[in-house]
């Protein structure tokens, strides 16, 4: 061996792969895992937003009717959704925390979280099980 093919007293020699050891998982690309994901439901995403609550009223946002939709498109998530009056300063918590939950669902890559005024939320719109517990 010539001096050249010596690198500080260690020989050069040619990287074989090795076999994997038992137990040991291939590696697996983030795409891979992710395109193995199913996308969610749009009743999954609806029962993730029932989490989150009015803070004034301590119902969640399902049952008070400011879910006005819920559309899935592969593994992104729209929500319109509605507040209680334009004027309601828990709004930003409100839309902060169903963005957040959307997200959080199993499948979700991206969630998008757009308010809306058309139609006006009205009483009306509250599941009618929790109109008549509210006494309305």
């Amino acid at each position: 061996m010539s001096e050249e093919q010596k690198v500080e007293g260690a020989e050069r020699t040619t990287a074989e792969p090795r076999p994997a050891d038992e137990g040991e998982q291939p590696a697996v690309s983030m795409e891979a895992m992710e395109a193995a994901e199913p996308p969610p439901t749009a009743e999954e995403v609806r029962l993730a937003l029932r989490k989150v609550k009015d803070p004034e009223l301590n119902l969640n946002i399902v049952d008070l009717g400011l879910v006005y939709d819920v559309v899935v498109e592969g593994h992104t998530v729209r929500v319109d959704m509605s507040l209680t009056s334009p004027a309601c300063p828990s709004g930003p918590q409100l839309m902060s925390e169903t963005e957040r939950a959307a997200a959080a669902v199993p499948g979700v890559r991206e969630a998008q979280v757009n308010l809306v005024w058309s139609p006006l939320w009205t009483p009306d719109r509250i599941e009618p099980r929790v109109r008549a517990y509210m006494g309305l």
